[in-house]
């Protein structure tokens, strides 16, 4: 009996594309795939940071009596420089691409508020659903550049409609792959109303209410938050900066760092800096 697959494992078999119904690719909104030219790039980003990093703090050992580089010195400071580089390349990847996913859901929920108050001006104006739609993708033409989320999502569904699938079908796969609960929220009221009479005005203008106020109070967050990861990113360098100016301005005090004493202490240091990161990220990551 197979295994089952961990929640990981089963969002990285997932594409990143579909094809519709109309054989129009459509995104997937909850995963991420970097091109080779974009793992690349991050990757020696992360290596060279990494590599200098591990350097600074664990540069120069294996030094004669007299404090001269010797050639195990040479290889240790090769061998760590490769291996932190390495590792901060491997962990950097996972942490751009969740930035990269999470940013690209932030965009297309603000497009999604813009159309939703598009469509809901279109209806107040007499306009039918369809029309409204319709409405919203010539409007957000101007607005947005041609290849914005939501373009692309209202093109796929006024062609599907045109080819006779229900535009509730075509919102719900939409609520589906943006991974965004207001959206799906909003696909299923709307199929219900859609079908049953419903009064559509009221739900487009009361989701458009929500999403608004939601992203009001999250940009109050932001800003409210904002100096404190600012202090937190200082805080995370100046471990660094300190070792760089007592190496650079007493380089026999720094030798002391590279004693079993000073790589222990050295190691603690790092591992409660970098423990203190990711506590203050968990904390300052707010979401409503």
């Amino acid at each position: 009996m197979s295994k089952k697959k961990s929640k990981k494992e089963i969002q990285e078999l997932e594409p990143q594309f579909y094809m519709s119904r109309v054989n129009i690719p459509v995104r997937n909104y909850r995963v991420y795939y970097m091109s080779n030219k974009e793992k690349i790039i991050n990757f020696i980003i992360a290596f060279v940071v990494g590599a200098l990093v591990a350097f600074e703090f664990y540069g120069g050992l294996f030094k004669d009596q007299y404090g001269e580089a010797t050639t195990a010195t040479t290889i240790s400071n090769a061998v760590i420089m490769v291996l932190v580089g390495a590792i901060a390349g491997k962990l950097f990847l996972p942490i751009r691409t969740k930035g990269i996913i999470e940013k690209n859901k932030r965009k297309l929920k603000e497009q999604f508020r813009n159309m939703l108050e598009s469509i809901n001006t279109s209806l107040g104006a007499g306009n039918n659903v369809i029309d409204s739609f319709q409405s919203a993708f010539d409007g957000l033409k101007v607005q947005y550049d041609e290849d914005a989320f939501i373009l692309h999502e209202l093109k796929v569904i006024l062609v599907g409609n045109r080819n006779g699938i229900d535009i509730e079908i075509l919102l719900a796969d939409f609520g589906e792959r943006s991974d965004i609960d207001d959206i799906r929220s909003f696909a299923s009221v709307f199929e219900i109303c859609y079908r049953k009479g419903g009064n559509l005005k009221d739900v487009i203008n009361n989701t458009h209410a929500v999403l608004s106020d939601k992203m009001a109070i999250m940009e109050d967050i932001e800003t409210m938050v904002a100096a404190n990861k600012g202090e937190q990113n200082v805080m995370i360098m100046m471990p660094i900066a300190l070792i760089a100016i007592i190496k650079l301005m007493s380089p026999e005090f720094g030798d002391n760092y590279t004693t079993p004493a000073g790589i222990l202490a050295t190691t603690l240091g790092i591992i409660c800096f970098v423990a203190s990161y990711y506590m203050g990220r968990k904390i300052l990551d707010i979401n409503i």
